[in-house]
């Protein structure tokens, strides 16, 4: 009973804890694939086989109840603790590879998501390149600034330079 309680406790942290929460089903896959798939998903998510009644107490006590239907058969858990598009897109992924694996639903940003959202998630570009196009937005933007700024120090420049000239080729 004690171990138990321990269990729910732990996963009631990782689901409290957690960026997003993406449920699956992997029925039929080796023990071989599965570590595969967690090695694939380490670096943003830890990937966790789970007892469908303790998860769905712990979910439950977490203030989740998106899970409450789909936790049947053999499920597992990513619980993410980073990007949770990069998570996502390794789903989709090894899903393609390895159709066994049914990503059921998901709870990101205190909302659930049906299966559906989370293949839309995996289309999304990762945070990584989306900082860097904004960065690169910014900077086209503070060039175009820089320009607008200095285009009239500029233009009085060349005026007063013209002018110079042209009071030169006058006394000569």
């Amino acid at each position: 009973m004690a171990n138990k309680q321990e269990a729910v406790a732990e996963l009631a942290d990782l689901f409290a804890n957690s960026n997003a929460v993406l449920l699956t089903e992997y029925r039929g896959l080796s023990v071989g694939e599965l570590k595969q798939l967690r090695r694939s998903i380490s670096e943003h998510a830890t990937y966790a086989v789970v007892k469908n009644t303790l998860s769905k107490i712990a979910a439950n006590q977490a203030g989740i109840s998106a899970f409450d239907e789909d936790l049947v058969g053999p499920s597992a858990i990513a619980f993410v603790h980073g990007d949770p598009v990069a998570v996502a897109k390794e789903l989709r992924n090894f899903a393609k590879a390895n159709p066994l694996l049914v990503v059921k639903n998901g709870y990101f940003d205190g909302n659930p998501i049906s299966a559906e959202e989370v293949n839309k998630l995996a289309e999304l570009e990762s945070r990584d390149v989306m900082l860097a196009k904004l960065a690169g937005a910014f900077k086209a933007s503070l060039f175009g600034a820089a320009y607008l700024f200095n285009a009239p120090v500029a233009q009085a420049a060349r005026a007063v330079d013209a002018l110079r000239a042209k009071k030169e080729s006058e006394a000569a």
